[in-house]
């Protein structure tokens, strides 16, 4: 079948040489490419080809096919213009990914009440950007369009204007307006497990209402804002943010988000915390809640030690104890946490060996440091001091002239330190085994791999804008993509355990590499088809999702039609 181009030019005037033939109402051109003389039949043969059609609007013109190319390979045809705007090669696969599971949240229907379709096209394709490019610098949203396949209507690249601008306009009703109504769909009559976390952002912009300086995690000596996540460990889907100013310190937020949580709905829920959490202000809030807890406490707290020291000894080697999966051993007992606490608490009581070598390591190469440091300090007229160096030494001085004469160990509280090392405790306020708890706490890894991929893979170590509203509708935009990005990771999970493989290419940084080498290239006539066949390593990956070949060949047309309004 002859493949017509999109565009028309002058039939070749080469004199003996054009026929026209005309079938059913269509007008052909013939172009006589040869002639050979068969002296046994005395006859000529001609050999012709169909080098075009006439144009239905111009009988000098004619629309050409893929023969007049190699006949005419002097003439040259008029610019092909791009009715596209784009590239002529794009990439589709992790388009095709992120389109199942926008689908499959029915993200579009959640958010369509809240933006008009242009601008819920740039909202989801700003979101795509962040998981593919690992980036949020608008002014490079371009590029990124230019050659991959997107969400807005007609495929439309938007400019890096429009992008600030569409960020400036995303309004607080709009963001809070998702949150109930993602919120909402959650069956609230399961019981789940929510895990809290927060990080901070430096800001070097100084006239954002919530940057303030407070107590970041990484000091560069600048103002910081507060980001919080909500996860749900059961389903492994995030579940609300929150973005608070940077003096407000975690504990105290933390008291905001229970309220916020009971407002949402949730009732049959427990948290998983870490240390950071642990005060008593937030235990009786959870309570007051009637909402459980699993949280780390802290562990040079004089509860633990007692605790530890009560049980140390009667369950570090026996096999009943371990717990296999976590090459931990772990005993549970019944206690109060605070003087005046009102209910039983369970502590889950562990051991781990190798920790304990490492963390014995480290606290004797500590000591050695400080030991060293004091050693070059003596008989010289100075004060040391300093709160490592006054919790394990005795430190002297000449009385008269204040001159430092040396140090001792404090070694009791040495050993004390040493006997402990390995040792930490989870502590419930629901009953449950030691196994039990630790599955539950590790299970909260999955919301900090959130905050990994924030800041590793998605581009927000830095937000990149200069004003409140750019500020909370970039991180309205990356909870989404958190929330997508979270999808990939525990598909391609949960197909590693199917499987019983550990492939470096099941990562998420690295599947979507693979998938972006699924490209479809513009052809002659205008239309987009896939480049090359699906390979096993992307068959492999599709399969997390559900994906086959059939449907990317599916996906592949309504690209193509979305592209160019026409069936290839």
């Amino acid at each position: 079948m002859l493949l017509y181009l999109d565009y028309t030019v002058k039939i070749p005037d080469v004199e003996g040489k054009i026929i026209r033939r005309t079938v059913k109402n269509t007008t052909y051109v013939y172009y006589e490419y040869d002639r050979t003389y068969d002296p046994k039949k005395q006859y000529t043969n001609v050999s012709r080809v169909t080098i075009g059609k006439v144009s239905p609007s111009d009988g000098k013109m004619m629309i050409p096919n893929q023969n007049y190319l190699t006949y005419f390979p002097d003439e040259a045809p008029p610019v092909f213009k791009d009715k596209t705007g784009r590239s002529s090669c794009l990439r589709v696969g992790s388009n095709m990914v992120i389109d199942k599971i926008v689908e499959e949240y029915r993200l579009p229907d959640l958010l369509s009440t809240w933006f008009k379709p242009e601008d819920l096209g740039l909202l989801l394709d700003l979101c795509s950007y962040t998981i593919i490019c690992e980036n949020n610098a608008g002014q490079y949203y371009p590029d990124y369009a230019y050659n991959h396949a997107l969400h807005s209507f007609g495929m439309h690249i938007y400019s890096d204007s429009k992008v600030s601008s569409f960020l400036n306009s995303i309004t607080d009703d709009q963001r809070i307006a998702f949150l109930n109504v993602w919120n909402k769909g959650r069956n609230f009559r399961e019981k789940i497990y929510i895990s809290y976390d927060s990080t901070n952002k430096n800001c070097q912009v100084g006239d954002i209402r919530i940057v303030e300086f407070g107590a970041p995690k990484v000091d560069l000596g600048l103002p910081i804002f507060n980001y919080a996540i909500a996860y749900d460990v059961n389903n492994r889907e995030p579940l609300f943010y929150e973005e608070y100013p940077g003096s407000i310190n975690d504990v105290s937020q933390f008291q905001y988000m229970l309220s916020k949580t009971f407002g949402y709905g949730y009732r049959n829920i427990g948290f998983i915390l870490d240390r950071g959490y642990f005060s008593k202000a937030n235990i009786k809030a959870m309570d007051e809640c009637g909402y459980n807890f699993i949280m780390m406490v802290k562990g040079c707290a004089d509860l633990v030690r007692s605790l530890v020291t009560e049980v140390k000894g009667t369950f570090e080697n026996k096999r009943q104890c371990n717990i296999r999966q976590f090459k931990v051993y772990g005993t549970t007992i019944s206690a109060k946490l605070f003087q005046d606490d009102t209910k039983e608490r369970y502590f889950h009581i562990f051991y781990d060996d190798s920790r304990g070598c490492r963390a014995r390591e480290e606290l004797d190469a500590n000591i050695e440091k400080m030991t060293k440091f004091l050693k070059r300090k003596e008989f010289q007229t100075t004060t040391v001091y300093g709160g490592q160096i006054d919790h394990y030494f005795n430190l002297f001085y000449d009385s008269n002239d204040g001159v430092f004469l040396g140090a001792r160990e404090k070694t009791d509280i040495i050993e004390a330190e040493r006997a402990l090392c390995g040792y930490f405790v989870i502590v419930s306020s629901e009953k449950m085994t030691a196994k039990e708890a630790i599955s539950l706490y590790k299970s909260r890894d999955a919301s900090e791999k959130l905050f990994s991929g924030d800041k590793s893979y998605l581009g927000n170590k830095s937000v990149r804008v200069y004003s409140d509203e750019s500020v909370s509708a970039k991180i309205f935009i990356e909870f989404i993509a958190l929330i997508i990005r979270c999808r990939i990771y525990t598909l391609l999970k949960e197909e590693m355990l199917r499987t019983d493989t550990k492939a470096n290419f099941m990562t998420v940084p690295a599947a979507i590499r693979e998938l972006d080498k699924i490209e479809m290239v513009r052809s002659l006539d205008g239309n987009y088809r896939i480049d090359h066949a699906v390979t096993a390593t992307q068959k492999a990956i599709l399969d997390a999702f559900g994906i086959d070949v059939s449907y990317i060949k599916r996906k592949a047309a309504f690209i193509n039609t979305k592209l160019t309004g026409k069936n290839n």
